[in-house]
């Protein structure tokens, strides 16, 4: 019998029919990847067909041709990177957001889409206790967040001084300069790049043994060439081991400095959620603008990042763009003033989403659920032979070193077996932990932000680890 239906809605069946199976697998699937590059290029690197295909098929060979080669980053025992899963409403709103396809980038062509991100924009300032007032971006992650909040930086520093960068540029402009703990994130980097700031403008300030920017180091720094323009990156979570800047300390020794002030909130922004640990982010409001990642501690899917600015007239006027073939509305928010993108998909319809499953009490009860499964896989880990804690968690970031039993092991051997731990576990397919090297030592990083990560799933991953360092004992 020949179907008539719309074409789209067979691929869409089918579809869903691979996605189910996909989830439906996570909790016995390998978490890390197991096609080799040789395989997925042979599979994947056909011959562009001259005639086209049936979509169905389509979707079917992309399925069997990519089997393998996903990391399984929605599991429960992904700890890597520090990326999370996506929940439910917010996998169906996504879904959706394809479905309708709107151009987000001005209410006209989305209006529902654009008054979804309006609502959700004052949500997200609610949650996360920043104030009301201040303008909102929906951008792809944290590295356009930091773009788009430092823009709004850079006009708002200039102007003070006569000048206006986005008619001049940045040729024979005041040199700003950035000032940032040694622990900041790449991020920045390639944000200040982008801006045409240049890599030379940031001054690394180090930090204490407990990750923390000094007071006492800002306000030399500060001091030294007083009228410059200067920009001051603070640190809600650094990657390594979750530390929270003194922000009630720093941000008006800044502010009397005449400084801006960005704070990076990738994942520790969150903490606003918890009355456990809100207390890390004290004095966190008072800053210039703020950036945080929804595809971490929220569960939405990627691509999703947040940039708040407490003044919305820089960020406007950093970002906002008009034409006349443009429609602009004179009461609904046109994201073109507010997000580097023209063009966009709905991005924030996921984060609506997600909210809204969660709720305030499901969103304390997330942030707080990781911060004890975090403890406790450092804890169980770091309890066992030949395993050490180099830092428990202040949050959800802890790390942990393994030391080469042989007599006279080096620093470098026991770098050397703190990969070949994680090296080996990930090749259980049973957890994958990243390492990262933090002063000068290899160490294995567990992040937990998944929505799904279990009291079982910490089990099964410190015996992955016990297994594993049981075998190396075995053999010697």
């Amino acid at each position: 019998m020949t179907d008539h239906r719309d074409p789209t809605i067979a691929v869409l069946e089918r579809t869903l029919q691979h996605a189910v199976r996909y989830i439906g697998e996570l909790d016995t699937a390998p978490v890390s990847a197991t096609a080799t590059l040789a395989e997925l290029r042979t599979r994947l690197g056909r011959a562009l067909p001259a005639a086209g295909e049936d979509a169905v098929r389509v979707i079917d060979d992309l399925v069997a041709d990519s089997a393998g080669g996903h990391n399984s980053s929605a599991s429960g025992r992904f700890f890597g990177w520090v990326i999370g899963g996506s929940l439910p409403a917010a996998l169906g709103a996504d879904w959706l957001t394809s479905t309708w396809d709107q151009n987000a980038g001005i209410y006209a062509c989305g209006p529902a889409v654009a008054v979804i991100e309006e609502v959700a924009g004052a949500w997200l300032k609610d949650v996360l206790a920043l104030p009301a007032s201040a303008s909102f971006a929906f951008v792809t992650g944290c590295q356009m967040a930091h773009v788009t909040a430092l823009a709004a930086a850079r006009h708002a520093l200039l102007q003070r001084r006569g000048w206006d960068v986005e008619r001049d540029g940045l040729a024979g402009a005041p040199a700003i300069r950035i000032l940032s703990s040694t622990e900041r994130h790449g991020t920045i980097d390639r944000a200040v790049r982008l801006l045409g700031l240049g890599q030379r403008s940031v001054v690394a300030l180090p930090t204490g043994d407990d990750g923390r920017l000094a007071p006492r180091t800002l306000a030399d720094a500060l001091a030294h060439e007083p009228e410059r323009p200067t920009i001051v990156l603070l640190q809600a979570g650094d990657l390594h081991i979750g530390a929270f800047d003194d922000f009630a300390a720093l941000i008006p020794i800044a502010h009397t400095a005449g400084a801006w002030v960005h704070v990076d909130g990738a994942f520790g922004l969150w903490a606003a959620a918890s009355p456990t640990h809100r207390h890390l982010l004290r004095g966190v409001e008072m800053a210039d603008s703020w950036a945080t990642d929804g595809h971490k501690w929220l569960n939405v899917p990627y691509d999703s990042g947040y940039a708040f600015v407490a003044d919305p007239a820089p960020h406007r006027a950093s970002m906002s763009y008009w034409a006349s073939y443009i429609v602009e509305s004179e009461h609904a928010r046109d994201a073109l003033d507010w997000n580097p993108e023209f063009s966009r998909r709905g991005r924030g319809v996921a984060t609506y989403a997600a909210l809204r499953e969660l709720g305030r009490d499901g969103l304390r009860d997330l942030v707080d659920r990781c911060c004890r499964h975090a403890a406790a896989i450092v804890a169980g880990i770091g309890a066992l032979p030949g395993a050490e804690v180099e830092w428990a968690p202040t949050l959800n970031q802890g790390l942990l070193r393994f030391r080469d039993p042989k007599p006279g092991a080096s620093e470098a051997d026991h770098d050397r077996r703190t990969d070949d731990v994680a090296a080996k576990v990930l090749a259980t397919g049973e957890a994958l932990l990243s390492n990262s090297t933090w002063r000068g030592r290899r160490c294995m990083r567990v992040s937990v932000v998944n929505w799904r990560t279990s009291e079982e799933d910490v089990r099964r991953t410190v015996a992955a680890v016990a297994r594993v360092l049981g075998e190396w004992r075995g053999r010697s």
